[in-house]
């Protein structure tokens, strides 16, 4: 499993981020302290409060996915 933490600042950020993570095959899940939900659903990932860093979880992915996917999404992440 791969886990990391992003931020999703704005109505495009949601957009880019939902689509680039459904072009992947395998599960991904938006995680805070009291939700859980599918990161390829944009009406789940704008249910979350977004004003607060978010825990991205990709679930059965190859070492070659897992890495692809962190790249990608290298972009949503507070330096």
């Amino acid at each position: 499993m791969y886990t990391t933490k992003i931020h999703l600042s704005n109505i495009d950020d949601v957009k880019k981020f939902v689509s680039l993570v459904s072009s992947f095959p395998f599960e991904v899940n938006l995680c805070t302290d009291k939700y859980k939900i599918d990161a390829k659903s944009i009406m789940g990932v704008f249910s979350l409060d977004l004003s607060e860093p978010i825990t991205v979880e990709a679930d059965k992915c190859s070492e070659e996915e897992k890495e692809l996917f962190a790249q990608k999404i290298k972009q949503f992440q507070k330096t």
